[in-house]
């Protein structure tokens, strides 16, 4: 794109949000605190954990285009809160930057060359704490959403990432290239050679690279501050999807040993101390039980060394077992999304299908719970990181191994919740019904004297670009459905958080 039709398209984009987000808030809440009958508590390692409820939505339509002239969509595969940038107003508001990033674009009807990018989009957040019911205009005010820009994604010699499926091997590369860190064998797309990214998890550091963890490996990529490649981690070969022994990456079918199809590392997060990095496979290996939703349920946490990660490869130092909730008929309710919390203590957001844009309107499981590895067997460096040694045969866990304790916490589809914001679970099927995929966590601290422990968690819905006026590589398309891309904010007590340095301090 010129730079005139960059400055046109930011016009464009410019226009869109004052259409959509320009009204004024009349309703703001009257508490300066959520009411105490929403409250949620449960017990984990002896602290009591409080969910106060969602205090704000806001959403960006599901026509809406970014600075590429790509209709914008996907963004809740992962979200994190851009460091600084948080800020609590003199009025009681506050604002900040999400930095969304999408998966691998448009694909209903195949995978697309797609380039993985980020987004920034800023935010003005009016938390509602009253119990009467918003309308749906009033409450979108509660959480005002402004896109800004686009960064895009490069792999070697600033060839462009390809959201195409990884139907090729690229060799493993030596440091003749003059590479710090060799890469291990790529997944890539055979068509143009490029690097094939499924893009779900986003860990932004504190010198402005950042991670990624994508489905295709499932592997996980450092990057520069402006969307570089620096290097790649591998995980075990227990994980590595290989058919007849030999590496295949493609997310069409199901491997014989690894990660199972669209299956890779849907969770990524970072500890307080910024040294470690916790990855999170989305449900259980095949040899673990992953090629059915009834013995899926035992998936893999890693966590890996990453202090010295432009120097070194980042060491893999601790693995363990998360035990994902079942349906009511026995099915895993695969994880979307990992945050630290703290020492040992961790969100997971696990879900199903369903909503707006899913396979049935009506939900009956989306929630950010609690999972402590603190008394969980670290399998790390044993025989359950080879193929051959599953630590769940027909999805039944090995008696050598305690898996972490997982505790129910925040539901996102409570009817009373949703119905304070002009939301619903369930028929009939209008902008108003809750998106089926959300799959991103991000905390802020809610800078309260009064509750020092009191933590904002927003998260995002992946809405699968679905859209009846959507643009993909400069073609339109027509998904048969308007699926908005949509936003909730919870407030949660989390004792001993940390959301690392988000936030400023101070009042603006």
């Amino acid at each position: 794109m010129n730079g005139f039709a960059r400055v046109l398209a930011f016009v464009a984009l410019l226009s869109q949000a004052a259409v959509s987000y320009g009204r004024p808030f009349s309703r703001r809440s009257t508490r300066g605190e959520p009411d105490p009958s929403f409250a949620v508590t449960v017990s984990l390692g002896g602290k009591q954990y409080v969910n106060k409820g969602l205090v704000a939505f806001g959403l960006i339509p599901s026509n809406f285009t970014e600075s590429t002239g790509d209709t914008i969509g996907g963004i809740g595969s992962a979200i994190a809160l851009k460091r600084g940038s948080f800020v609590q107003n003199s009025d009681g508001t506050f604002k900040g930057t999400i930095v969304a990033q999408p998966d691998r674009g448009f694909n209903i009807d195949g995978t697309i060359d797609y380039q993985a990018r980020q987004h920034e989009i800023d935010f003005v957040l009016s938390p509602y704490y009253d119990s009467d019911n918003l309308s749906f205009d009033d409450a979108l005010q509660t959480l005002k959403l402004t896109y800004k820009d686009t960064l895009l994604y490069t792999e070697r010699e600033s060839r462009k990432t390809t959201g195409l499926d990884a139907l090729g091997v690229r060799p493993a590369e030596s440091l003749a290239r003059f590479l710090t860190i060799e890469d291990p064998a790529l997944p890539i797309a055979p068509s143009n050679g490029d690097l094939a990214v499924d893009a779900e998890g986003l860990v932004l550091n504190s010198d402005g690279t950042f991670w990624v963890s994508d489905e295709y490996g499932p592997y996980i990529y450092l990057m520069s501050s402006e969307g570089q490649l620096i290097e790649t981690v591998q995980p075990p070969e227990a994980i590595l999807p290989l058919i007849d022994g030999k590496l295949n990456f493609t997310s069409a079918t199901d491997p014989t040993t690894g990660r199972a199809g669209n299956q890779g590392f849907e969770g990524l997060t970072l500890d307080s101390s910024g040294k470690t990095l916790y990855a999170l496979l989305q449900s259980a290996t095949i040899q673990d039980g992953g090629s059915d939703k009834t013995t899926s349920r035992y998936t893999r946490l890693l966590a890996y060394d990453i202090s010295d990660a432009l120097v070194v490869r980042p060491t893999l130092i601790g693995e363990y077992v998360v035990p994902l909730p079942l349906s009511k008929k026995g099915k895993t309710q695969a994880a979307s999304e990992l945050h630290f919390v703290s020492e040992g203590i961790f969100l997971v957001l696990s879900r199903d299908g369903d909503g707006h844009g899913g396979d049935d309107a009506k939900s009956s499981y989306k929630q950010a719970d609690l999972l402590d590895i603190s008394n969980a067997t670290d399998i790390h460096g044993t025989s359950f990181d080879d193929p051959a040694y599953p630590i769940a045969k027909d999805g039944n866990l090995d008696d050598s191994i305690t898996p972490g304790t997982y505790v129910s916490f925040v539901d996102f589809i409570d009817d009373t919740q949703l119905g304070r914001f002009g939301v619903h679970n369930g028929k009939p099927v209008d902008q108003t019904l809750i998106d089926a995929k959300w799959e991103s966590l991000a905390l802020a601290p809610c800078m309260d004297p009064n509750f020092p422990d009191d933590f904002f968690l927003f998260t995002a819905a992946d809405n699968d670009f679905i859209s009846t006026q959507g643009i993909a590589l400069g073609k339109p398309f027509n998904a048969g459905l308007d699926v908005d891309n949509q936003f909730m904010v919870f407030r949660l007590t989390l004792p001993g958080a940390s959301a690392l340095d988000i936030a400023h301090k101070h009042f603006h």
